[in-house]
């Protein structure tokens, strides 16, 4: 494992783009976490996209923590509220295993860059039984020398990019930031991965699935996305999930703009602009799906 770099390094924590310099050892750092690892469920979970659940379900395992603060989180119980458990990477080791012997078609790692370190050496001890694709699931706020590093252990990426302005990746996830880091750290991960393959059942084998989640109020921030998307990334290099189940969660109500479900008029718009655009390659979704039965249930479940 390529523990030796720097940026794996928890004594003075630079591993997202707030490189807070906190030593882990010690105290959290801006992702809320100390180095050892905590996850609040492991389980087979059926709600991703049908390239990701699939038939069976992915192997998704949450992680505790989020260097990432947005107001609207659904899963904020564990991304900015603490709940969670430390497990060690010899038992993470293990519920990758038995995640797979249930049938998952993947492990699905759901927001765990700030516990990368203990997190390959997991996958290096379950490696010589592990068979099927490992999926680094994110927010999108990486930093492009990270996902370098994850080049031999990662064999889908599914990351987000929700913002293409500053004004509101700092308002609703306190990150001006973002869409610099995250367009730079998407392109990083189509170079790794190559364009998506697909098995013969239609479940995603290789390649980046990137979401986004259309806003209230913030069609002119996705329209400039998916120009993005449309003008810098290749063509086919990936797949699209245009997502419109936004649920004003958490602490929305602070922000009268976001303080209501999407319209179906909105969510048609920005579906209208990618297939204009030629993003046809991945998938839509119902407004049906804006419902708060959709975040698993955070209860320790696999652990």
């Amino acid at each position: 494992m390529k523990q030796e770099n720097s940026l794996f390094d928890l004594t003075d924590c630079r591993l997202c783009p707030r490189n807070c310099g906190v030593n882990r050892m010690e105290r959290p750092g801006f992702c809320g976490e100390k180095a050892g690892i905590r996850c609040a469920r492991a389980a087979l979970h059926h709600w991703e996209e049908p390239c990701i659940s699939g038939t069976r379900g992915s192997g998704a395992v949450f992680f505790s923590g989020c260097s990432l603060k947005c107001c609207f989180c659904q899963n904020y119980k564990i991304s900015q509220e603490g709940l969670g458990k430390e497990i060690s990477p010899a038992k993470l080791a293990e519920i990758f295993l038995e995640l797979q012997e249930q049938g998952a078609h993947n492990i699905n790692l759901v927001t765990g860059t700030h516990f990368l370190p203990g997190i390959l050496a997991a996958l290096d001890l379950a490696r010589p039984k592990l068979s099927i694709p490992v999926v680094y699931n994110c927010g999108g706020y990486e930093k492009p020398e990270v996902i370098g590093l994850l080049d031999g252990y990662i064999d889908i990426f599914l990351p987000d990019l929700k913002y293409f302005g500053q004004d509101l990746s700092l308002r609703y996830s306190g990150a001006r930031d973002y869409f610099d880091q995250a367009s730079r750290s998407i392109a990083a991960m189509i170079a790794q991965t190559g364009n998506p393959v697909l098995d013969e059942n239609g479940i995603l084998q290789k390649g980046v699935l990137i979401r986004h989640m259309v806003l209230p109020g913030s069609r002119k921030d996705s329209s400039a996305l998916l120009k993005w998307m449309a003008r810098n990334l290749p063509k086919d290099s990936f797949l699209l999930s245009l997502l419109s189940q936004y649920t004003p969660f958490y602490k929305s109500s602070r922000y009268p703009q976001i303080n209501r479900r999407l319209t179906t008029y909105e969510y048609d718009k920005v579906l209208e602009e990618a297939v204009d655009l030629g993003l046809t390659r991945g998938f839509m979704q119902e407004k049906s799906s804006a419902k708060e039965e959709y975040t698993p249930p955070f209860d320790l479940e696999g652990l």
